[in-house]
């Protein structure tokens, strides 16, 4: 029967041309990664030993020791909305994502605002990731004052763009060379810290207030309502960026099903991570000595290395800055192929849809979003370093927005067959929604929050808001102008209708670019 009601229905949009066996000359490098590069991308675009450095002094700060039990909390929503992604790749193998799974679910209008969401996150944080990888690496050699300098920074980190971009268009197989370099660098950083931190507090030897770990740290009710929810907006910036590795579903192998499964690895992985290293944090240092160096934000780190390390401090700084340096490039990854997904669908000038005749990677999008991303860093950098800080917590206003849509997104697509079994009813249909609730509910807290300058970390008022909040609004504005300026100029991709999910496709009796080897 829904075989039946499916047929009655408008034809979904036709395939990418890179859906397709054999490469065009439009068409990404088919086959250039598999599932463990895929897996490694997906992992280092959260930037861990970033996220952890920037997140455990504030979240310990808000919940005390019950932040372990935030951070798994947190993991809820993100598990749910990678089982989405799974799902919906399954049946569309686009590097645009969550661009055109909500415009084949939703209409053209709410998929271009998905995937324009998905472009300004690289633009807000690729300047802060370079940032910190560049202050990071130069304490990591010693060059404190180097560090200290802003001019020297800023042009460090800006050079360091150009050269992470410069990787993610010499291709693809460059960019998970690298990206695997610097995941065993980091992960054995961060290990190494937290075996360290841990015997201390259990030999009696911590120089802070340590206190031994318990279960009950697990627990994220623990601390009231109020914090747990200030606590849950820190952690789902913690797990943002696995979704890289779905970007490249055009260039993995096997990629009907390996992206997705990187996705959902990765956000396991990284719950494992967190988990262990902030326990470590937690326990060594003790609530009080990081809720008093909360404001530190990433130079926690810093500040810890040399208590639990000594001589080997630089390990974990040389983690934090591998971390971010990571992260700066696969940063570019999601919004560069989702600007090529959207230009050769009509919604972005084609100029973007251009592929590199010889490393087949979407190279005018990709130098358009480091470029932006660049002019962005410089400006904001110039009204106050805590103005750069305020961008990044405008994220958490489009991360909770494209991840909800796009668990929307696969509900409705698939909606013809979630009552074909359990499975598809819990995994296709409740748990995306359920993720999608939880996360547009953050989202409304966050905007709330934000719209108090007071909890913003520069304390000023723009327009009687909070730089963040303004920031955000911003985007949103410039979006719907673009958009709209698309709209009156161009014709094809606004006529474009909402479909379900094929049902061929969604019972495997055929591939759609599945490119199995």
């Amino acid at each position: 029967m829904a075989d039946d009601v499916t047929d009655t229905l408008p034809s979904p949009p036709p395939p990418p041309p890179s859906a397709h066996t054999g490469e065009g000359p439009g068409e990404l490098r088919h086959n250039a990664i598999g599932f463990l590069d895929a897996l490694v991308i997906g992992i280092n675009s959260t930037s861990p030993a970033y996220s952890l450095a920037a997140v455990v002094g504030p979240v310990v700060a808000l919940v005390g020791i019950y932040a372990p039990g935030v951070v798994l909390a947190s993991f809820v929503p993100m598990l749910l909305i990678a089982s989405a992604f799974f799902y919906l790749n399954r049946v569309d193998q686009d590097c645009g994502t969550t661009f055109s799974w909500v415009t084949r679910a939703m209409g053209p209008w709410a998929g271009w605002i998905g995937g324009w969401a998905i472009m300004m996150t690289g633009v807000l944080v690729v300047g802060s990731l370079a940032d910190v990888a560049v202050g990071f690496g130069l304490l990591t050699v010693g060059l404190d004052s180097w560090a200290q300098n802003h001019v020297v920074r800023q042009l460090l980190a800006v050079l360091l763009i150009l050269v992470m971009t410069a990787v993610c268009v010499v291709g693809t197989e460059a960019s998970a060379h690298v990206q695997n370099a610097l995941i065993l660098a980091q992960v054995a950083s961060l290990l190494a810290f937290a075996v360290v931190a841990l015997y201390r507090v259990y030999s009696g030897t911590s120089t802070l207030g340590a206190v031994e770990p318990e279960i009950g740290w697990l627990n994220p009710f623990g601390a009231g309502g109020a914090a747990l929810t200030g606590g849950l907006l820190l952690g789902v910036f913690m797990y943002w960026g696995w979704e890289s590795a779905v970007n490249l579903t055009e260039e993995v192998k096997n990629s009907a099903s390996a992206p997705g499964r990187a996705g959902i690895w990765s956000t396991i992985i990284l719950l494992g991570t967190y988990l262990s290293v902030g326990i470590a944090v937690v326990a060594f240092a003790g609530p009080a000595y990081l809720a008093e160096n909360a404001g530190e934000e990433e130079f926690i780190f810093a500040l810890l290395a040399g208590q639990v390390l000594g001589g080997w401090d630089w390990l974990v700084l040389f983690a934090v800055s591998t971390s971010a340096l990571a992260s700066t490039q696969t940063t570019i990854i999601p919004s560069s192929r989702t600007g090529l997904s959207m230009a050769r669908r009509g919604a972005l000038p084609a100029v973007f849809a251009r592929i590199h005749p010889r490393f087949r990677t979407p190279h005018v999008s990709t130098w358009t979003v480091a470029v932006v991303a660049i002019v962005w860093y410089l400006v904001v950098s110039r009204i106050s370093e805590n103005a750069l800080l305020d961008s990044l917590t405008a994220l958490s206003l489009l991360i909770a927005f494209y991840y909800a849509l796009t668990g929307i997104a696969c509900a409705v697509y698939y909606r013809r067959h979630l009552t074909e079994s359990v499975r598809n009813f819990v995994l296709i249909g409740v748990g995306p929604v359920v993720g999608a609730g939880l996360l547009l509910w953050l989202l409304a807290e966050s905007v709330i929050g934000m719209s108090d300058p007071a909890h913003s970390y520069s304390g000023v008022s723009w327009l009687g808001l909070g730089p963040p909040l303004v920031i955000g609004i911003f985007i949103v504005i410039v979006g719907l102008l673009i958009m709209v300026g698309r709209r009156l100029t161009t014709g094809a991709f606004w006529r474009e209708r909402p479909s379900v999910a094929d049902p061929d496709l969604v019972h495997g009796r055929v591939a759609h670019g599945s490119r199995e080897l």
